[in-house]
């Protein structure tokens, strides 16, 4: 079965605030998804980071309480 889909997508505007290494934006619909990684190293490290430490008893972000 073929499926052929024509669409017109107008974005005045679109914010979009993080894309982590495995997130997938994707405007309209596509035949098939090709995964893309890309690597940048905008910071200039030339050492690994340091090891994570004990986790912290301290939360930073506020949570609900469980309904």
């Amino acid at each position: 079965m073929n499926l052929t889909v024509y669409q017109h997508i107008t974005i005045q505007q679109l914010r979009v605030e993080s894309i982590s290494n495995s997130s997938v934006l994707q405007v309209g619909s596509a035949g098939s998804l090709r995964s893309l990684s890309q690597l940048y190293n905008t910071g200039g490290f030339t050492a690994p980071a340091p090891e994570f430490g004990a986790p912290s008893p301290i939360s930073f972000v506020p949570l609900p309480s469980p309904t």
